[in-house]
């Protein structure tokens, strides 16, 4: 845990008492703080209380004590209307921050040339922080990863000049972090998203530039208009910028072309990897964040072999596009993550020969978007509520199934694709919907696939179970 202590000997109001608060409540209490925390969910009020930590409403707090209002990144700051304490600060002019912002003045403090890689984009941001983490970790690195994914932030080890702190960042923890400066930021991608929270695209996109235009170097995907000019700015701003692209060759940067990622240098375009035999980095948009991960490791001092072997070893995240179990040829993937249309379209877009498992609670839109895929499915095998409405939607254009359970539609999609005579049918648990019919959290639906993969695969060609 990092002790903050920006705020020794002043009063600081902490909302929302999630993980990132109750870690953030600790860390200024570590620091010398005196912590006044408030949640409008009782448990959460109840929870702190058993920590250790001090509740109180802060409707009835005496505002002119308190130096500063540290809120959770899911508490509304502006849109669709500020939180009532986010009003009640600025009314008393106390300044409104986040458990990132109170990361980077501790860095700013004590080590403020620790390096410090941040990470944002609506897309991919989670591989591409994991990605980076893990290649530098294979390297003998010392890493800290956290901020949006996984580990709270000031729950990591405090930042020194030996250590790389890789941090993913939302648009809501960007908002709440004013002196956010790291080493090397990261923007991906923008596409419209959360806009009930920044009110336009335009807005939630000046948010996301943030991270870049402090950065002291920049590396930025350009397959967007958006990020594209984000790129642009950076540059003539004088912030090295190096730009990352799936789509098409760059400048200066990175990109890939199908599979290959090349390094673009002094209009030289050397190719650097081949992602194809890496499983757990397969599809267009893995390229991307293959290629960010390569912009920041060979930024940070990695040599181009070590890269090469931290993204061979990348095992990917759990439940995005996860390799569980393989059977012969018939390769099983847990992509449970993919709770509405457009997150499966990427593993769908991933795979030729495609066992689809799908439904659940059904979101908006449903799988419409996805009939540009549908060639690539040979079957679908649909569980949940959304089943019905799935079943019209597919009718005359893919084979589909009913299934009753999860774990019927493994089994019996595992059948299938082991009389495939493919060279690598998928079985594909991407399932474009909540899990809340079955399940409480796409995370239960996830262990319950790969546990069903495993046993499907033990008994299918092979034998062999990753």
């Amino acid at each position: 845990m990092i002790a903050v202590s920006c705020f020794t000997g002043r009063t600081v109001a902490v909302f929302g008492l999630g993980g990132s608060g109750i870690a953030t409540a600790r860390a200024l209490l570590a620091g010398g703080a005196r912590v006044v925390a408030f949640d409008d969910n009782p448990a959460g009020c109840e929870t702190a209380r058993t920590a250790g930590i001090e509740v109180a409403d802060l409707r009835q707090a005496d505002w002119t004590g308190i130096a500063a209002l540290v809120l959770a990144p899911g508490v509304p700051l502006t849109h669709p209307q500020p939180h009532w304490s986010v009003d009640l600060a600025r009314a008393h002019g106390v300044e409104v921050i986040g458990d990132i912002e109170l990361f980077v003045r501790e860095r700013n403090r004590t080590a403020l040339d620790a390096p410090l890689v941040a990470i944002t984009g609506t897309n991919g941001k989670s591989t591409t922080t994991a990605l980076i983490a893990h290649v530098l970790k294979a390297a003998g690195r010392d890493v800290q990863m956290g901020g949006n994914i996984g580990v709270p932030i000031l729950e990591l080890e405090e930042a020194s000049a030996g250590r790389i702190h890789v941090i993913e960042c939302s648009s809501y923890q960007i908002d709440l972090a004013p002196s956010l400066a790291p080493s090397v930021g990261v923007l991906l991608n923008i596409t419209p998203d959360h806009l009930d929270r920044h009110g336009t695209l335009a807005g939630y996109a000046a948010v996301k530039e943030r991270l870049i235009a402090g950065s002291r170097m920049a590396i930025v995907g350009v397959d967007d208009s958006l990020s594209a000019a984000i790129a642009d700015r950076a540059g003539q701003g004088g912030t090295e910028t190096l730009r990352i692209s799936a789509r098409h060759p760059v400048a200066d940067g990175v990109y890939a072309e199908g599979s290959s990622v090349w390094l673009a240098q002094a209009a030289m375009q050397t190719p650097f990897v081949d992602l194809a035999p890496i499983t757990s980095l397969r599809g267009a948009h893995n390229a991307q964040n293959a290629a960010a991960a390569i912009a920041v490791c060979r930024k940070l001092g990695l040599s181009d072999e070590e890269i090469r072997g931290g993204l061979e070893s990348f095992p990917g995240l759990e439940h995005r596009m996860e390799v569980v179990a393989r059977a012969g040829r018939v390769l099983f993937v847990n992509d449970s993550k993919a709770t509405n249309a457009d997150a499966a379209e990427r593993a769908l877009a991933s795979y030729e020969r495609i066992y689809w498992i799908a439904g659940g609670r059904a979101k908006a839109g449903g799988i419409d978007s996805l009939q540009p895929y549908f060639g690539r499915i040979a079957k679908a095998y649909l569980i949940g509520e959304a089943a019905d409405a799935f079943a019209a939607t597919l009718d005359g254009r893919v084979a589909f199934e009913t299934c009753g359970t999860l774990a019927e539609a493994t089994m019996v999609a595992a059948r299938d694709a082991g009389r495939d005579a493919h060279d690598e049918p998928v079985v594909l648990l991407s399932p474009a919907c909540a899990s809340f019919d079955q399940f409480p959290n796409f995370e239960a639906r996830g262990r319950a696939f790969s546990e069903a993969a495993r046993s499907a695969a033990s008994r299918h060609a092979g034998q062999e179970v990753a």
